[in-house]
């Protein structure tokens, strides 16, 4: 059951608290003040509401009651205003007596369990998270006259929560993996033995020797590692083969109590065993010099790519990339405004492959910047073209098209480049540098949280 607000946070012991712990500071003072809205809530209710007419269910009276949403909120903006995981945010916010008031819980009270925040923040998804944002937005609008002259569009590498992947550690990681599942499931239903067996020792030792011979650095190392590689990714293949005779096991197994269990256990190791069939491929294919078109770099993450921009310091990345608007009233500099949800995709994108859903985003909310900064990465007729919707009197791509005077230009250069700025403040402030939730859904709502916090807190600026 659905539960938007709380009992709030004062009790009969604040009678006896100083002044000074019962006010906020300054900073929540402005975001308890900006959350207090019960229209913030909305998306979150229409989402819940959806949820139970696809269940048949109704929201209103079905199951125990959720804690409330607004405390959730308040428990997530400060999680990515400071970074903390979950743990580390039940446990900060239940020893600090300004953090229980802004997220409204009393001095008596729990606070909710991690596990509790973390299934909520995936139940919820990206679109809610995203909803939120656009709300936000949308009462700047309405409330504090926020007029959007400009806008500045620059795409940004969200990494996986990932290590650097080589072919003997995938080959390693999937035969640990194959060899956990196998156990479980085959207990499931009552296969003796190591129904899938646990090869990583023996990937492991070629692993480490993958290691001890790249230190030679000769050319009879390189084919040795060739070989050492080939062995690893042929030991996978076999673990594969068998979780997949298990797998088929399990279904004919599957009858009576429990046999859904069974079926969702065989599924989840089949596609594990496809997963790790692939890497066991593309191992074969990079030794034989063939081109990899879709490579996966994770065991755990399987939609995160590698990714090359073009970056001295880092040529290669592995994640999503995320595109990165930000509305702003003027083109002063220092100018800042609100981000708009991302737009984001798995694979090494272009600037114009998410431009038309940056768009898109920009009309949906009525925002009809008259001025758009883009940076040379994108292409100035389809730029044009895509922008058609938002109808901006000026487009500036970064040496490829630049209208107006010589002034204008270098006003629309040096604001341009704020969005690399911003982009770096997002990433160092709010997290968006990595995210630690796993899959493509993941990397957006952890992406989309950020950028709420941050909106919220430019929000704050502007009520000043």
């Amino acid at each position: 059951m659905l539960r938007l607000e709380g009992v709030g946070a004062e009790c009969l012991f604040d009678e006896v608290l100083p002044a000074e712990v019962r006010e906020l500071p300054e900073g929540l003072a402005r975001l308890d003040e900006l959350l207090s809205d019960p229209a913030l809530l909305a998306p979150i209710e229409g989402h819940w509401r959806r949820e139970a007419e696809q269940r048949g269910r109704s929201a209103a009276g079905h199951g125990r009651p959720t804690i409330a949403m607004a405390t959730y909120v308040r428990l997530m903006v400060v999680k990515q205003r400071s970074g903390w995981g979950y743990e580390t945010l039940v446990k900060e916010v239940s020893d600090s007596l300004h953090l229980r008031r802004f997220c409204g819980i009393g001095l008596t009270e729990r606070v909710p369990c991690e596990s509790t925040v973390r299934k909520l923040t995936r139940r919820l998804g990206p679109e809610t998270v995203a909803e939120l944002t656009r709300a936000v937005i949308a009462k700047a609008v309405r409330e504090r006259r926020f007029r959007p002259r400009a806008a500045r569009i620059d795409s940004t590498v969200v990494e996986a929560d990932v290590r650097y992947p080589s072919d003997g550690m995938l080959c390693l990681q999937g035969a640990r993996a194959l060899a956990r599942q196998g156990r479980r499931l085959a207990e499931r239903v009552g296969e003796r033995g190591n129904a899938v067996r646990n090869r990583s020792r023996a990937i492991g030792r070629r692993v480490r020797a993958i290691s001890r011979t790249l230190a030679r650095r000769t050319g009879a190392a390189r084919e040795q590692v060739i070989e050492l590689n080939a062995e690893a990714g042929r030991l996978l293949r076999r673990s594969a083969g068998e979780a997949r005779r298990l797998a088929a096991v399990a279904r004919s197994k599957a009858r009576g109590r429990g046999a859904r269990a069974k079926l969702r256990s065989a599924e989840a190791i089949e596609r594990l065993a496809e997963r790790c069939e692939r890497i066991a491929r593309q191992t074969a294919q990079r030794l034989a010099g063939e081109k990899i078109t879709d490579r996966i770099v994770s065991i755990a993450d399987p939609d995160a790519r590698p990714i090359r921009k073009g970056k001295a310091g880092k040529p290669n990345e592995f994640g999503y990339v995320a595109q990165i608007c930000e509305v702003t009233p003027n083109t002063k500099p220092g100018a800042r405004g609100f981000v708009l949800p991302p737009s984001s995709g798995a694979g090494n994108l272009g600037e114009n492959t998410l431009l038309p859903a940056t768009a898109a985003e920009l009309a949906g909310l009525g925002l009809r910047p008259r001025e758009v900064a883009l940076d040379g990465g994108f292409g100035h007729l389809r730029s044009e073209e895509q922008l058609g919707e938002v109808e901006p009197d000026r487009v500036f791509v970064s040496g490829r098209q630049e209208p107006g005077s010589a002034r204008t230009k270098r006003r629309l250069r040096r604001y341009r480049t704020g969005i690399e700025g911003r982009i770096s403040h997002l990433k160092r402030g709010y997290g968006l540098r990595r995210s630690r939730l796993k899959g493509e859904e993941g990397q957006r709502i952890w992406g989309n949280w950020a950028i709420l916090a941050y909106d919220l807190d430019t929000f704050a600026v502007l009520a000043r």
